[in-house]
């Protein structure tokens, strides 16, 4: 048994898994699959040929502890899945997302409010996107990978397992540290490798490479590779590596 509201747009050829939940102003296309105990907020758009599997959480509002820096003055929008895409098991996205068409979200991945993903973009198991982020197309992010707020990533990128970013020099002290939030930047056809740290604000530009286990405390240069605590150049990437020749 599942509860569909009445005041919802429900294509043709829709299957709904038990216990699932559409609220109000739900939009679905057709040829959808949604799974048990799903749960689509108000508002929320699906496209047609998607797929959402058991215990996930489309259109989230999110929720603000006393002393966030976050504070809501307006409504989010709802969350948008278009074409094509599939959507893991125990998913959570919040309101104000857009996911680009055939895009996968793997199970018991976040995507907090605010974010946009291109198309064909992979979200692995696990990883979690914090709010305010944009993520380009065909990129690639990893099984736990963390993408801190306020960060951009453009098209090709790809980001290995357990990669960290951060986005508070501050490290939660200081009401200075207001002023300076800001994540990471990576540019078209960036790579980072297994369990490498970024810090705050840092840029990794074209086809930049950073080796795993690495702590980005600079700028990395377009077409090179760094490695290390603190992270050094220690050569140039291989041209048949580089975007433009793949």
């Amino acid at each position: 048994m599942n509860y569909v509201s009445s005041k919802s747009n429900i294509g043709i050829n829709v299957t709904i898994g038990h216990f699932s939940v559409i609220e109000d102003e739900v939009v679905i296309g057709d040829n959808c699959i949604i799974g048990n105990n799903v749960v689509i907020h108000k508002g929320t758009k699906i496209g047609c040929n998607v797929r959402i599997d058991d215990n996930t959480v489309i259109g989230k509002q999110p929720m603000r502890a006393v002393n966030s820096i976050f504070k809501d003055e307006k409504d989010f929008l709802p969350a948008n899945i278009k074409d094509k895409c599939l959507i893991g098991a125990g998913v959570i996205i919040y309101c104000g997302c857009e996911v680009g068409d055939s895009t996968l979200v793997a199970d018991l991945a976040t995507i907090r409010e605010n974010v946009i993903i291109g198309e064909k973009t992979i979200i692995g198991r696990g990883v979690a996107i914090e709010n305010f982020c944009k993520i380009g197309s065909n990129c690639k992010l990893e099984t736990n990978a963390y993408l801190t707020a306020y960060s951009e990533v453009e098209d090709y990128v790809f980001i290995a397992p357990g990669v960290v970013t951060s986005n508070d020099n501050f490290a939660a002290r200081s009401k200075e540290r207001y002023k300076h939030f800001k994540g990471v930047t990576v540019k078209k056809g960036g790579r980072i490798g297994a369990q490498a740290t970024i810090l705050p604000g840092k840029v990794i530009n074209e086809d930049g490479f950073i080796a795993a286990g690495s702590v980005v405390t600079k700028d990395v240069e377009k077409e090179v590779i760094v490695a290390g605590n603190p992270a050094k150049v220690i050569k140039r990437v291989p041209e048949d590596q580089l975007l433009i020749n793949q």
